[in-house]
């Protein structure tokens, strides 16, 4: 909010806060931030990257400090996501990514303010009579899946 309006020249913003990237990794050397870059230019991100924070216990924490967030107001605060944290107690290896958002380097190559202007298959309610399409087409589904293991379970009783 208050540097990206003012990149113009690609910049990368490194070592976030925590508090900004509940996901990302701790700095190894620096309390407080985190292992995590954005790439910047002429005022629009066009990439983000971190280290996985793989700790389940330190990502319970911030998953509640950032439902605590939410509750105070924060509109861009994450929700908690228990089912995650259990992933992370099976155990995550060593993981880290990048990701550069092809409708977002085309809204930078188009010179295109909303993403919507670049989306090829925008995200659209279904109308009703698509909803009763798909509900009439997963009944079928539904019946020849019992039809099909009916079928098979008269081929084991043969055997």
């Amino acid at each position: 909010e208050f540097l990206e309006d003012n990149i113009v020249n690609p910049t990368f913003i490194t070592e976030q806060p925590e508090i900004m990237s509940p996901l990302a990794k701790s700095h190894r050397s620096r309390p407080g931030l985190t292992e995590r870059f954005e790439l910047f230019v002429a005022g629009r991100e066009l990439a983000n990257a971190y280290t996985e924070l793989n700790n389940p216990v330190v990502q319970y924490q911030r998953f509640l400090d950032q439902a605590n967030a939410q509750a105070s107001g924060d509109d861009e605060a994450m929700v908690m996501d228990e089912s995650f944290v259990t992933a992370l107690e099976h155990g995550l290896p060593p993981t880290a990514g990048w990701g550069l958002g092809i409708d977002r380097l085309t809204m930078f190559l188009s010179n295109k303010n909303n993403i919507k202007e670049v989306l090829l298959f925008p995200a659209m309610k279904p109308t009703e009579d698509q909803l009763k399409f798909m509900a009439s087409n997963k009944k079928n589904e539904e019946e020849s899946a019992k039809a099909l293991a009916a079928e098979v379970e008269k081929l084991h009783v043969h055997e």
